[in-house]
């Protein structure tokens, strides 16, 4: 009895250790509760792919506090917030909103924070190496800077292939298209000699159909698919990259010392803290 007590004690203040911060906690408790309100109103309408939606979302929410105790790490308020908001934000309000269709910019702005949290959690898994006692490395903050910013580049990429496969395979449209005025192309060269030709000045696009039939499209331009977009995507993650790999370079090199790197990084929880929990 005394011994079950006692783990039980330890669970309560290891809790305390992930979600010691009361801040945390709020923002967690109100946006489970607008995902929820949102579902309840989506089963009423029978919209079911936003009840799908929905419960990603909740399920997704849950996985920072699923990881730290798994991986027995402490994750920082101030990222574990931005991560729920960067939830909500992609699902709820982007997709279920269309606010990536009302919002301007609004896809971009979550990439380019993206393009930072991955750079964060990138460099994060690689200092917890650094800095575990089972391991006898020491890289330099240079390569750790690299190793964030390359892990958050893959992760942009293979999002955008994430992105190219839905629309191809699942006739979806999740690499929003381009309204451009004018193309450079050699596809319109006669001479087959690869020179560019540059259409300028484009007002519409008129789409003939195999049978005979014509439609303006009234965009006042040409649809560029998807290509700008992307580029963009990966562009704006490719910024989001740098900036934390420059804050993490400086923090290694200071030997751990800043305010706006711990903000962002997990910290792994020594055996003392553990020992702590336990008593």
């Amino acid at each position: 009895m005394g011994k079950e007590k006692k783990q039980s004690g330890g669970k309560e203040k290891r809790r305390r250790v992930y979600y010691r911060n009361k801040t945390t906690v709020t923002v967690y408790l109100i946006l489970r509760a607008l995902i929820i309100a949102v579902m309840v109103r989506a089963v009423f309408l029978r919209e079911y792919h936003n009840v799908f939606l929905c419960a990603l979302s909740l399920a997704l929410m849950i996985m920072p506090s699923i990881i730290a105790k798994t991986l027995e790490i402490e994750l920082p308020s101030t990222l574990e917030i931005i991560i729920l908001l960067f939830i909500f934000a992609a699902e709820i309000l982007g997709e279920l909103n269309s606010f990536y269709v009302r919002i301007p910019h609004w896809d971009t702005m979550l990439h380019t924070i993206n393009g930072f949290l991955c750079a964060a959690i990138g460099f994060a898994l690689v200092d917890m190496l650094n800095r575990n006692e089972r391991f006898s490395i020491q890289l330099s903050p240079m390569y750790l800077a690299l190793v964030s910013f390359c892990f958050s580049m893959t992760v942009g990429v293979l999002w955008e292939f994430f992105e190219f496969s839905g629309d191809t395979f699942l006739g979806m449209d999740m690499q929003k298209d381009t309204v451009v005025t004018a193309i450079n192309t050699v596809a319109l060269d006669p001479t087959l000699t690869n020179t560019v030709v540059r259409v300028k000045d484009i007002a519409d696009v008129i789409i003939v159909h195999s049978d005979g039939t014509q439609e303006a499209l009234g965009l006042g331009g040409y649809l560029d698919i998807g290509i700008i977009d992307t580029m963009k995507d990966l562009f704006v993650n490719f910024i989001g990259a740098v900036v934390f790999s420059v804050i993490g370079y400086f923090y290694v090199k200071q030997k751990g010392k800043g305010k706006v790197a711990p903000r962002f990084i997990p910290q792994v929880i020594t055996r003392k803290e553990k020992s702590n929990d336990l008593k």
